[in-house]
């Protein structure tokens, strides 16, 4: 089968080739794949930034896809031949708490990912496809929409009438947007893009910060939530950027880390963060189980994910390219 494999560290390195086509194993899936979606933590990899001792060689990348199933191995009874899946980055984290192995079982890295014609997925990872989206569209799924669903509702639980500021302009931050107006709340969006806020406030933000023209951005939060801060703030920055997050949370509080696009270390003023007992809470996606309920919710909401640029299969390095200039909402590449 056509892949795309990862040779060694940096986005030369990766290269088209060919590789046999998986067997299915009991258990399995093998997937054709319809198309995939590129997360921040594709690039890492790629980059050598991401857990780099980890990555096998050579790598066929990308955690996040959707495709249809062509054969299953022995006694797989939760799809059949023809089902539409999607993958689930944390292949054995089902249900309940954060598995401390988890890592070791993600798809893209170390297992391999969706740059390829086929790829195998388990059954019990494996989630059904929306009927009502394309495969284009359900690529876009699992790490970015899933990351803003657990966020919002396992974690903050957000009710109708709460505060949620989200930031950035990226796959993660436009579902949250999309997420929160459903669910009722009030949504304070920043960027440094007065272009992307114009999009953004389409989607349903109903009010806007650009943090390169006002710095103090948490400042502003503040002023825009009559002084209480939001209810959770998304920050998807990291680096000392998150003790403005904890100022923009209210009293008692939560953030949801999510990403590390500020830097992945971070001086962390301790006090503002006891008197105002803000809860900071490191999120890695999300269950199975709640992959499940996203997307009836997206469904019953008619949420549509909101896609930058289609790549062709042969286009794969410019999607990593134009991923790594920024993108509103997500990069596809299609594969089928």
């Amino acid at each position: 089968m056509k892949a795309w494999l990862l040779n060694d560290f940096g986005l030369d390195n990766l290269q088209p080739g060919e590789t046999p086509t998986p067997t299915p194993k009991p258990g399995e899936l093998l997937v054709k794949v319809g198309a995939v979606s590129l997360n921040f933590r594709d690039k890492a990899i790629v980059d050598g930034i991401y857990e780099p001792a980890s990555v096998p060689k050579p790598l066929i990348p990308v955690s996040d896809a959707a495709g249809t199933v062509v054969a299953i191995g022995e006694g797989v009874t939760r799809f059949k031949v023809g089902d539409r899946v999607n993958s689930h980055l944390y292949s054995t984290w089902i249900d309940g708490a954060p598995l401390p192995d988890a890592p070791a079982h993600c798809v893209g890295m170390p297992l391999p990912g969706g740059l390829a014609e086929f790829m195998i997925i388990h059954e019990t990872s494996a989630v059904a496809a929306p009927g009502n989206m394309t495969d284009e569209e359900a690529s876009t799924l699992p790490i970015a929409a899933l990351t803003a669903w657990y966020s919002l509702v396992d974690y903050a639980d957000i009710k109708a009438g709460q505060t949620v500021l989200v930031q950035g302009t990226g796959g993660v931050s436009v579902f949250a947007v999309q997420i929160a107006k459903a669910l009722g709340a009030r949504v304070i969006a920043t960027s440094s893009n007065d272009e992307n806020l114009a999009k953004i406030a389409a989607l349903g933000a109903d009010a806007l910060i650009n943090y390169r023209k006002t710095p103090a951005w948490d400042t502003e939060a503040l002023n825009l939530t009559d002084g209480l801060g939001a209810d959770v703030v998304l920050d998807v920055a990291g680096g000392d950027g998150i003790n403005q997050s904890v100022q923009a949370t209210k009293a008692g509080g939560k953030i949801a880390q999510i990403g590390f696009l500020g830097g992945q270390t971070a001086a962390l003023d301790l006090m503002p963060l006891i008197f105002r007992q803000t809860t900071i809470r490191g999120i890695a996606v999300g269950t199975r189980t709640s992959f499940e309920r996203m997307n009836a919710f997206l469904n019953d909401h008619v949420i549509r994910p909101v896609i930058d640029t289609v790549y062709s299969f042969d286009q794969a390095r410019e999607a990593y390219e134009h991923l790594t200039r920024g993108a509103f909402g997500k990069i596809v590449i299609k594969i089928d």
